[in-house]
């Protein structure tokens, strides 16, 4: 993975390092474009005379289409200490980088042996959450892992994320629920937690999946609203 240095504004230095993509055939391809950068980060410039030297704030990056296939949040990147400098960390991560895109090939590989065999039960479970919420507002094209749809109680509207395991429909999906008209003090819309006890059995058709899915949610939105009401600041 090389790295590419750049001076910003603000006396930083910004650094990228680009990565690799997997193609039909097999091989692995270096991406073409700056825009699929794997790391990014901003190194402070401390002025001449500062007494202290600010670390520097990294952050591991992913293309759209690794986004969709798995999460790369809890990838831990060599530490940065206060006192190290850009010389002295950036070989450390130029020879960690390796050991990164080797880790990620590992888990793309894994995760498309556990998630390719039961892709089209998994799409047929997506369409049929349809006819009762409509079409997705977005889905996962490839593996069929995740979709969002539009729902409503009275005035009350919120999305519904549905969260398919590669075990489906041995395990149930996951759903988590969020206010489309309440946000929390940071601006950030409410949601709620993972939500998996639910009737439920493997047995059912999609069809019936999808009834028992949508008769919960009924009750749970206003359970759900009845939070994000309660939860919301007084003015």
């Amino acid at each position: 993975m090389p790295l590419d240095l750049s001076l910003a504004r603000g006396g930083q230095i910004c650094c990228a390092s680009h990565g690799y993509e997997h193609k039909q055939n097999g091989a692995w391809m270096p991406l073409e474009t700056s825009t699929k950068d794997l790391l990014t980060g901003n190194i402070p410039v401390g002025k001449k005379n500062a007494s202290t030297l600010l670390p520097a704030r990294l952050k591991l990056m992913s293309t759209t289409e690794l986004r969709a296939l798995f999460s790369i949040e809890d990838v831990k990147l060599p530490s940065c200490l206060d006192a190290m400098c850009m010389a002295e960390y950036l070989p450390h991560l130029e020879e960690y980088l390796p050991h990164l895109e080797e880790s990620l090939q590992k888990q793309f590989v894994l995760l498309v042996v556990e998630a390719f065999p039961l892709i089209h039960i998994r799409r047929h479970f997506i369409e049929s959450l349809a006819p009762l919420f409509g079409k997705p507002l977005e889905a996962d094209p490839l593996f069929c892992r995740k979709a969002t749809f539009l729902a409503s109680s009275g005035s009350f509207v919120f999305l519904v994320h549905f969260f398919i395991s590669t075990q489906f429909p041995k395990q149930q999906p996951a759903l988590m629920l969020q206010s489309s008209q309440h946000i929390s003090p940071q601006g950030i819309p409410k949601k709620s937690p993972l939500l998996s006890e639910y009737p439920w059995s493997p047995r059912w058709e999609a069809s019936r999946m999808a009834v028992q899915i949508f008769d919960f949610l009924a009750d749970e939105a206003l359970n759900f609203k009845w939070f994000c009401n309660e939860s919301q600041p007084q003015h």
